[in-house]
């Protein structure tokens, strides 16, 4: 699978992020301060790599910040990207069940090493929901995405 990866800095998990990536089977794309020549800000770094799912260069993002928060807010302002800011492997299972979120948001202050491996294993063996109540929450974000 393609991953884009952006982080606004290279602290916290961001300097293993594309390693474990990589040992796990994964291509990727790098933004931000783990890019080159790039704007390392967490606002572009994070649209860049929700830009990459959106326009189908990548399957899923992951987009770093010293909260998260702020990565996650840029990336879900990209269409067709649906950001989740996932501190555990069990917010991040739901996220994907449940939200079909397509980039992970995590915090470079707060995410361990023992916490990423967890939080990847969960992601990337999470598949969204086929239930009709799930996919219609996920189908009205879509409209409420639309309509702006």
């Amino acid at each position: 699978m393609r991953i884009s990866v952006a982080a606004d800095e290279i602290t916290g998990v961001a300097g293993t992020l594309l390693g474990e990536l990589r040992r796990r089977g994964h291509d990727t794309l790098a933004h931000g301060a783990l890019g080159e020549g790039e704007r390392e800000d967490w606002a572009w770094a994070s649209e860049a790599a929700a830009r990459d799912v959106a326009e189908g260069r990548a399957t899923q993002a992951i987009v770093c910040c010293w909260t998260g928060t702020g990565a996650s807010i840029a990336a879900n302002k990209v269409p067709g990207a649906r950001a989740a800011l996932c501190t555990d492997a069990a917010t991040a299972a739901g996220a994907r069940k449940w939200n079909d979120a397509n980039v992970l948001a995590l915090s470079l202050r707060a995410t361990s090493e023992a916490e990423l491996e967890e939080i990847l294993d969960a992601w990337f063996a999470g598949e969204p929901s086929t239930e009709d109540v799930d996919r219609a929450n996920v189908d009205h974000v879509g409209e409420i995405e639309r309509r702006g």
